[in-house]
């Protein structure tokens, strides 16, 4: 992987496999194409009353791309369940420079002007590929999936890739599909033009229309 760029990762998402390692501190990083593939379908994401009500509040500032580099830091630090993580200095490189390129991005929730949860992901034409998400605060993370959500459904997009199953994704709406059936989704979707700024879409707007699911 030392010889791969950002756009060899593209072809390698375009291609349904996308890169892990080890453990922050393993130089090894290797593709992976599982036989079973967690997704998220855009019309079923799972909003329990509680989170409706935080996200329609405004606890959290919702930020797009503002903090890129200090979200995929904090999805990689130790924390409770995950102490170790895949993402090595070569994997954290090839998102910056994705970020560059403008095919990685970050939803990010701010408190008091302080990053306490988000995600991030790489969107290539009518797909986004979820790599990790982290919070600092209850419902942080889950605040940003929401927005995430509405963003790619008014943008378009019709695959929202979770790469593997958790309890946690499952409690949200993420179901397992074959591998077959993944690389059937992925090539419609990459048959699809989807736009992560929607000139329609307002974060602010949106997190008043949410409702529980």
């Amino acid at each position: 992987m030392s010889e791969f760029g950002p756009y060899e990762l593209l072809n390698c998402y375009a291609n349904g496999v996308f890169p892990m390692s080890e453990g922050r501190d393993d130089p090894e990083t290797f593709l992976v194409d599982p036989e079973f593939r967690g997704i998220i379908p855009l019309d079923r994401l799972k909003i329990s009353k509680s989170l409706a009500k935080t996200v329609r509040s405004g606890r959290f500032e919702i930020r797009i791309n503002t903090a890129f580099q200090n979200v995929v830091q904090s999805c990689a630090a130790p924390r409770t369940g995950h102490e170790e993580t895949w993402i090595n200095e070569t994997i954290f490189d090839l998102y910056q420079r994705l970020h560059q390129l403008g095919h990685a991005h970050s939803v990010e929730c701010w408190h008091d002007n302080e990053l306490v949860g988000g995600l991030y992901g790489v969107s290539l034409r009518g797909a986004f590929f979820g790599e990790s998400m982290f919070s600092h605060l209850s419902n942080a993370s889950k605040t940003a999936l929401v927005h995430l959500v509405g963003r790619l459904s008014a943008g378009g997009f019709v695959l929202l890739d979770t790469q593997f199953i958790t309890d946690h994704l499952l409690s949200l709406g993420a179901i397992e599909i074959s591998r077959d059936d993944y690389h059937r989704r992925l090539q419609q979707a990459l048959n699809t033009e989807g736009d992560f700024f929607p000139a329609a879409f307002s974060d602010v707007e949106f997190r008043k229309s949410v409702r529980p699911s």
